[in-house]
């Protein structure tokens, strides 16, 4: 059975390289404050969360280099397409991110973007940044398992 990287019905934006690179510790489904013209890029699919990563500043999370498109139809009131949007989530999570940004080698970094119910939520991963070595073991791991699915299909 072949896995393709295809998107959730409801899924915006996919950030593949984020597992790539990092370790996920945790995971959080967090709200996105955006103003008008970037939920209709968003609805658009017209995102970029590669490079993005989150910030803590005064007790409340943001979203940093996380690009959504200039919206087509927009007008003199267009947003910026890297500003900082803050993060809606719960005072106690919020918390909990924080002192785990502070620990050495942990960053938290956006998965996904999806829409729920009309919102736009990212899903956001604790993450440890994973050595050289890591990343081949992954690759290694996974290119055995496609070699043994492919025996086992060819078996029968």
């Amino acid at each position: 059975m072949k896995k393709h990287h295809t998107k959730a019905p409801n899924e915006v934006a996919n950030n593949r390289k984020a597992r790539h690179d990092y370790n996920i510790l945790e995971t959080y489904e967090a709200g996105i404050s955006l103003t008008g013209t970037e939920i209709k890029s968003v609805r658009a699919s017209k995102m970029n969360i590669k490079d993005g990563f989150v910030q803590a500043r005064n007790g409340e999370l943001w979203l940093e280099n996380v690009n959504i498109s200039i919206y087509d139809q927009g007008n003199i009131f267009n947003h910026d397409p890297l500003r900082n949007r803050k993060l809606l989530l719960h005072k106690k999570e919020i918390r909990k991110i924080t002192s785990s940004i502070q620990e050495k080698g942990i960053t938290v970094v956006p998965l996904k973007v999806y829409l729920k119910h009309g919102f736009a939520k990212v899903l956001i991963g604790v993450a440890e940044g994973k050595k050289q070595y890591d990343k081949r073991e992954t690759i290694k791991k996974r290119d055995q398992e496609r070699e043994i699915q492919r025996v086992l299909k060819n078996a029968y």
